[in-house]
């Protein structure tokens, strides 16, 4: 009896512990908000900028983008090529303004000329995908180009696949693997990706089936659904490796869970053909719908084929596996939402904190004057870094192919 009275006191004293420890981490947010306010209001930029974050994520405060837009743009009356960047990003996605590219690329092109890099890219993507009014391959590589120079890692990226695919005149493998390389050595994942695909296929160097698998891993293992796919694919059919069906159902699950429609398609088949499982039509049709409803024409084909198949064979086995289809497709639906909202925070939290960053030290941002300390934005950093860690624990767990995940029979 006196022990288990020590195990309450113990655990009702831990309750009060954290109880007390998140009261206190509530205090410490209230009075950095108040310190911002301060320094806001007496006309600091830099202030000003990681005021509108707090809004724009809703830490803190209440979530409000027409508050955080205000803020930026106080910001930006100010020059500050941050809030600028931040501007075009929300007028390029309509939150708490009317959608825009053409305002979005003002402010873009505001920050770019200031040396801000993420502006930079940004508006080589416009460029490149001409939403801004105007499709111009030779400008968007420009501004990948400058936004390479600083290091930006999806600038890097961007000018290899330009090299790559010959957009501005001949394919140049080599100068391709030199910008993936740059841009793989900074963490992109699509550039390892891109870097495995290359020594898959053989492109500007001998084919080497094991180092495209190294690259893949590297990618797949910041989330990349393309080398999730690749992975899965050379599980399948054994190459640089020991074919392993449970390998690539695995892989090709964590891929499907993004979208990804050749994974989607691949599921299928191999729950058609039973391949390193039991033959589930069901499944197999839930994932070629999966996948045909994003036009993959190899699914649109294999989804034909099985239905009418089965239609020929029995009705009531067509019926039953067609309801059960969509059951599992519905609940493959809700897990494919929830992951990409959960990328979509990862990314933006990534950015909110090399953002904050670059107002420290030694940057273009300091060409605005502040009262806070750099280790103020340091700290917003590591606080947004946090975040997007505890938010990739969350995604880990949607990734596992177990009883508990797998559709609905």
């Amino acid at each position: 009896m006196k022990s288990r009275k020590w195990f309450q006191f113990f655990v009702f004293g831990g309750a009060i512990a954290l109880a007390c420890a998140a009261a206190s981490a509530a205090q410490e947010r209230s009075d950095e908000l108040a310190q911002l306010r301060a320094a806001a209001d007496e006309g600091d930029a830099k202030a000003e900028f990681t005021l509108g974050n707090h809004y724009y994520r809703g830490l803190g405060v209440r979530q409000d983008f027409e508050q955080a837009r205000n803020a930026y743009q106080r910001a930006a009356d100010q020059g500050l090529a941050a809030a600028e960047n931040r501007l075009g990003m929300m007028y390029e996605r309509g939150l708490g303004v009317p959608q825009s590219y053409g305002r979005a690329m003002t402010f873009y092109r505001k920050a770019a000329v200031q040396g801000n890099a993420l502006a930079q890219y940004n508006l080589g993507v416009l460029y490149e995908s001409g939403k801004g009014g105007r499709l111009d391959y030779s400008l968007a590589l420009d501004w990948f180009r400058k936004a390479a120079e600083q290091g930006e890692s999806d600038a890097e990226e961007e000018v290899g696949y330009f090299f790559q695919r010959g957009f501005l005149g001949a394919r140049d493998y080599q100068g391709a693997r030199e910008w993936y390389k740059r841009a793989a050595d900074h963490g992109s994942s699509n550039a390892q990706n891109q870097l495995g695909y290359m020594e898959q296929l053989g492109l500007g160097v001998e084919q080497d089936y094991v180092q495209a698998l190294d690259w893949y891993y590297k990618a797949a293992e910041q989330g990349n659904p393309n080398a999730q796919e690749n992975i899965g694919y050379l599980y399948q059919h054994g190459l640089g490796v020991q074919g392993d069906y449970e390998q690539a159902q695995i892989w090709y699950y964590k891929a499907a869970g993004q979208g990804n429609s050749n994974a989607e398609n691949q599921l299928g088949y191999m729950n058609q053909y039973g391949l390193g499982i039991a033959p589930d039509f069901a499944q197999a049709l839930a994932w070629y719908r999966m996948a045909a409803e994003q036009g993959n024409k190899t699914a649109i084909a294999n989804l034909k084929a099985l239905s009418e198949k089965l239609q020929s064979v029995d009705m009531a086995l067509w019926g039953a596996a067609n309801n059960a289809a969509q059951q599992s497709a519905d609940a493959q639906a809700a897990r494919r939402v929830r992951i990409a909202n959960l990328q979509r925070q990862i990314v933006e939290l990534e950015l909110d904190a090399r953002q904050e960053e670059s107002l420290a030290g030694n940057s273009a941002a300091n060409d605005v004057l502040s009262n806070i300390a750099d280790a103020k934005f340091h700290k917003e950093a590591a606080q947004y870094r946090a975040e997007a860690a505890r938010l990739r624990a969350e995604l880990a767990g949607l990734d596992v192919l177990t009883a508990a995940s797998t559709p609905v029979q």
